[in-house]
């Protein structure tokens, strides 16, 4: 500290985004769940640009991860599967961006029996490869430069997947009190 009460550049240890929520002993967690909501942010963002880029505009990035789940393995989904695979709990949010994807004509819904599903149409899954084509060419440079392997971002990914866990049991406890 100065005599001012400013603390000199070359003392600050981290930098933490809701200093009001961490102490000394937890502080690092601050710095996860900030990273957490730049990344998430950046990625929604990444997500519409990209679609974009491909040919569709007017989608959010709900709306292009419902598009590429219904487009995975080719198969058609019903609603709940959809709202299970990417853990919506509005599915009115899934049902709204269903909508869009139809009205751009890049899904459709058949009824079989009582259960509705949702399939890719033909410019449907031409758009999700024009996706990856875009995504290749901007973000797997990028991503080559960082010097991560695949089994560096397989441990990523694992990684963000235990903290996905470890916070939905957290909000479920948070939800008894």
């Amino acid at each position: 500290m100065t005599d001012s009460g400013e603390t000199p550049l070359g003392e600050i240890k981290s930098i933490v985004s809701s200093e009001h929520l961490s102490n000394n002993h937890v502080a690092s967690l601050s710095e996860v769940e900030f990273g957490l909501i730049i990344a998430g942010s950046a990625f929604n963002r990444w997500m519409v640009h990209c679609m974009s880029a491909a040919g569709v505009d007017d989608l959010g990035g709900l709306d292009v991860l419902v598009l590429h789940t219904i487009n995975h393995r080719k198969k058609p989904k019903k609603l709940a599967d959809i709202c299970l695979v990417l853990h919506i709990e509005d599915t009115y949010t899934a049902t709204y961006a269903i909508k869009k994807l139809e009205k751009q004509k890049l899904v459709f819904s058949t009824k079989k029996g009582k259960e509705k599903y949702i399939e890719i149409t033909q410019k449907g899954a031409e758009m999700c490869d024009k996706y990856r084509q875009v995504r290749e060419a901007c973000l797997l440079p990028s991503m080559d430069a960082t010097g991560k392997s695949n089994e560096e971002l397989a441990d990523i990914a694992a990684t963000l997947r235990v903290l996905s866990g470890l916070y939905d049991q957290a909000a479920r406890s948070a939800a008894s009190l």
